[in-house]
């Protein structure tokens, strides 16, 4: 079923939710992050991914066995892929900030993501109109990203009273693991592009199409679930940080894991709808609009909690300029006639 404008809806719905289930990790100040994320990896990962299959794809373990082996291994190997981009997004983070961190992660995604399904699966709308407005809007997407890197870029240098030298070595090593992770984020939507065999056998069992996604999500995060669970057992060991679980007075944090997950795996499911009423080109159009939707969405929200109260006038101006490129890649995917 064609229906651009429930589409965009969802996809606005999904980068909402997507760009704010962080927030409760402010709320969790006796926990350390791996604490966290270990509880979030497993509801949102594996918990909940299995559930939403469970419960809407009839006849689940006797469909995965009708799959050929090597074309589950190989979405597990993308979703095992797209998790190496979480890990690496945080050691990102603790080198050149968040801002330039999320901008450049997102935007790698946004353009490699698209771009690969779109020439191998849809090569022959590459030189029409709709392939036109596919290259434009990803065109002006990795702008816009850029723009908001640079204006976050900026942003965290003025919090700095003074600059760090020293600081040179890390800082490179930053931006080669923001763009690794960017490639890697890249294969949660080409796992989504080339799952068509699962997408049929769910089909097959009588799903509804708009639920069919659920059959490709469970082997997707399942691989992705692996490197993250990894890493936090690393930290665990590392920095002793089990014990955090026991302290007093945070029985409530798991409520807000809960929360988060809800969100983020609620943004997966909405994705999913929303690919559905976009048509045939859903995975390849949506993707560029839900990354784009994702930065704006948390440009507002930074806005709105003051991220940028004491920023000049020049970083401002910058992000300002990036979020309107977002808007205008909007404009242009919108254009497309699936």
């Amino acid at each position: 079923m064609l229906d651009s404008k429930t589409g965009a809806g969802f996809v606005l719905l999904a980068a909402i939710a997507n760009a704010s289930f962080a927030l409760p990790m402010k709320w969790m100040p006796r926990w350390s992050w791996e604490n966290i994320w270990s509880v979030w990896s497993v509801c949102s990962l594996l918990v909940f991914p299995f559930l939403a299959a469970f419960y809407t794809v009839p006849a689940l373990s006797v469909g995965y066995h009708e799959v050929a082996a090597p074309i589950i291994a190989r979405v597990v190997f993308y979703g095992f892929a797209w998790g190496i981009a979480q890990v690496l997004f945080g050691l990102s983070v603790e080198r050149i900030g968040m801002a330039l961190t999320f901008s450049i992660v997102l935007g790698s995604s946004a353009a490699i993501g698209t771009l690969l399904p779109f020439i191998r699966l849809h090569s022959e709308l590459l030189f029409t109109a709709a392939g036109g407005f596919i290259l434009a809007g990803v065109f002006f997407v990795a702008c816009g990203m850029v723009l908001c890197a640079l204006a976050g870029f900026r942003r965290e240098n003025e919090a700095r009273a003074t600059p760090d030298p020293q600081r040179s070595g890390p800082f490179r090593t930053g931006l080669i693991i923001a763009s690794v992770s960017g490639l890697c984020a890249s294969f949660m939507n080409i796992g989504i592009s080339f799952a068509a065999p699962l997408l049929e056998m769910a089909a097959k069992h009588g799903t509804k199409p708009y639920w069919s996604l659920n059959a490709v999500w469970l082997p997707l995060l399942v691989g992705g679930a692996v490197p993250n669970l990894a890493y936090c057992v690393y930290l665990f060991i590392k920095r002793r940080s089990l014990a955090d679980f026991a302290q007093s007075g945070t029985s409530s944090y798991w409520l807000f894991c809960v929360l988060m997950s809800v969100l983020w795996f609620g943004s997966s499911l909405t994705y999913g709808l929303a690919s559905y009423y976009l048509g045939s080109l859903g995975p390849i159009v949506g993707w560029p609009v839900f990354m784009s939707l994702i930065v704006i969405c948390a440009s507002v929200l930074g806005w709105i909690s003051g991220e940028w109260r004491t920023s000049t006038r020049r970083p401002l101006q910058l992000h300002v300029a990036g979020i309107a490129m977002l808007v205008l890649a909007l404009f242009l995917l919108s254009r497309v006639n699936a």
